[in-house]
């Protein structure tokens, strides 16, 4: 059996130790450092007067930055430039070829659908978060349902909260995963454990106080060897722009499908009130596959509470029919389960 690091039976931890985990480049003196200072000197000049880094040189950047070969001092200003800059489309394809080959693919799972991909990065704040209702209801279905993202966010509720509520734990192989999805069960892997590099990059929002580049490309990761069905979504509206070019000019359309939409406080589950409008994207062709509902007063039946084990009891009940699932969470699972049999076939 294929795991996802190919040196260990089990995926690899991040990094143990405080000063480690924040600090990798500081613990090693010989690595081969990258000078990163003409990166910085072009994409560091503000809003107006940066200027973007080719595909290439995208991906040797961030490439370097995964590897630790970049000091702290300079890591620093790459990010906080990179978010005030904002990533062109060839920066953000580029470092997506670095973060995909950062970590080994997973194998493509057997059967009729291609695997559904479902970021959870964000959690709830304010409404239940109904991520773990449509996974279950898409691994219902028959699809292989990865879901991938953070344990805990502070202040949210995060998926991973409730689907071990659920009585679901969490991947800890590539085995684990197949096995979930033959017995019909969305798998949930950890960052940390999908591809700790990435995870360290995420981590550094604890030292800068903002998130970065990386907090978008874990949103449009692609981990498995074959085509696979992305659920992507963004919160500013530029990302709409940026993301869709992404997937019509520059992700490889062997890669799969993408649906893109604007994320329920963050999370790719369609908003139980109201359906959002999605984009799909498909041979880096983009079509409108779900209009926006009009505003209503009505309102679906969702948890009176968003903690972790009211949430699970509830979508438990859903599950058995006790309680509807809201209209445009079933839509939305429709619509992957169409699109993931189309691209097995």
């Amino acid at each position: 059996m294929l795991h996802l690091h190919t040196k260990a039976q089990k995926l690899r931890p991040a990094r143990t130790g405080r000063a480690q985990a924040l600090y990798p480049c500081a613990m090693d003196k010989n690595i081969d450092r990258f000078a990163a200072a003409p990166f910085i000197k072009e994409i560091g000049r503000g809003v107006k007067g940066a200027r973007s880094m080719s595909r290439e040189d995208a991906r040797a950047l961030y490439a370097a930055m995964l590897e630790g070969r970049v000091s702290d001092l300079e890591l620093g200003a790459i990010l906080l430039a990179m978010r005030i800059k904002g990533e062109s489309v060839e920066e953000l394809a580029g470092f997506m070829d670095a973060a995909e080959s950062a970590f080994a693919p997973l194998p493509s799972p057997p059967g009729d659908h291609a695997p559904v991909l479902i970021p959870s990065y964000n959690g709830a704040r304010k409404l239940a978060n109904l991520t773990p209702l449509l996974a279950l209801l898409l691994a219902r279905e028959g699809v292989p349902t990865l879901v991938h993202g953070v344990r805990k966010d502070p202040g949210r509720i995060t998926t991973s909260e409730i689907l071990l509520e659920l009585g679901l734990a969490e991947a800890g192989s590539s085995a684990d995963i197949l096995d979930a999805f033959a017995s019909r069960r969305p798998a949930f892997i950890p960052i940390e454990n999908l591809a700790p590099s990435l995870a360290h990059m995420l981590s550094l929002r604890r030292i800068l106080g903002v998130r970065n580049s990386t907090h978008t490309l874990v949103k449009i990761l692609q981990p498995f060897e074959g085509p696979a069905l992305r659920l992507v979504s963004y919160t500013h509206p530029e990302y709409l722009e940026t993301l869709g070019a992404y997937f019509t000019t520059a992700a490889p359309p062997e890669r799969g499908d993408a649906f893109l939409m604007r994320g329920t406080e963050g999370e790719t589950v369609a908003n139980p009130h109201r359906a959002p409008r999605i984009d799909w994207f498909h041979g880096g062709q983009r079509s409108l596959l779900v209009e926006r509902d009009a505003p209503t007063d009505q309102l679906a039946e969702v948890p009176e509470a968003r903690d972790a084990a009211t949430t699970a009891a509830w979508i438990a009940a859903a599950l058995r029919g006790e309680v509807p699932v809201p209209p445009p969470v079933a839509a939305q699972v429709a619509h992957c389960v169409e699109v993931a049999r189309a691209l097995r076939r």
